[in-house]
């Protein structure tokens, strides 16, 4: 449409294209591949976590990789670890040791990551608000517990949790967050996946100025047919 009206170009688009800095443009160009690239990547990488994340619907066990679920989890959680104006970026330690395929409902198992991924997160906020010095940090720990268990604890240093509270922190719908944030069901529904789907358990343990850990123990193979959530 353009060249049935103007079949050649104007004098001043003539003059504008030879002062475009192609030296710039062939310079920059490389740059913006690569920044494509890694968009592509960052893409790829999401993608392929939230397939490894989402098998909640599930009705069967699989033997699966923990490490590969708390991973994927990671990265579909990494935007609350990032650095604000406010707070310093959350460092995330892995201490994986060698441990076992685990018998388990994924899906399930991966949202109970989330749930203590997620509020760690949230606690952390808090605590650098109160404290900008505070260099805050999730550290993710695997063990072999015996030839029958594996041990998972996911610990942050935030401002811990009074005492008089934490014998109700798996009730339904209590939460220590204000109102409109929490539903108070993260926790009591990671209780009853890790206790009654999967033969486990889930304890923390948690002192005030210091942090809290969650302490996930599992069976290896848990054969009991409970109802899904």
């Amino acid at each position: 449409m353009y060249e049935q009206h103007y079949p050649e170009p104007g004098e001043a688009i003539a003059q504008h294209t030879t002062t475009i800095d192609m030296p710039f443009l062939k310079e920059d160009f490389p740059a913006t591949l690569q920044s494509l690239q890694t968009g592509a990547d960052r893409i790829l990488t999401i993608v392929s976590s939230l397939k490894t994340f989402s098998h909640i619907d599930e009705s069967e066990q699989k033997s699966v990789d923990i490490h590969q679920g708390i991973d994927s989890t990671l990265v579909i959680l990494h935007s609350q670890f990032r650095a604000t104006d406010t707070m310093a970026e959350i460092q995330i330690i892995k201490q994986y040791g060698q441990i076992p395929y685990v018998d388990c409902y994924p899906g399930q198992l991966n949202q109970v990551f989330m749930n203590l991924l997620s509020n760690a997160a949230d606690a952390l906020h808090d605590a650098n608000a109160e404290n900008p010095d505070l260099k805050p940090q999730i550290t993710i720990c695997t063990t072999s517990e015996n030839s029958h268990q594996v041990k998972i604890t996911i610990a942050d240093n935030g401002p811990g949790i009074p005492h008089e509270i934490q014998p109700r922190l798996f009730d339904p719908f209590f939460t220590t967050k204000p109102v409109g944030k929490g539903t108070g069901l993260g926790l009591s529904i990671s209780f009853q996946i890790i206790t009654e789907r999967h033969g486990g358990s889930l304890k923390c343990i948690s002192e005030p100025g210091i942090g809290t850990q969650f302490v996930i123990i599992l069976p290896l193979q848990h054969l009991t047919d409970c109802p899904k959530f």
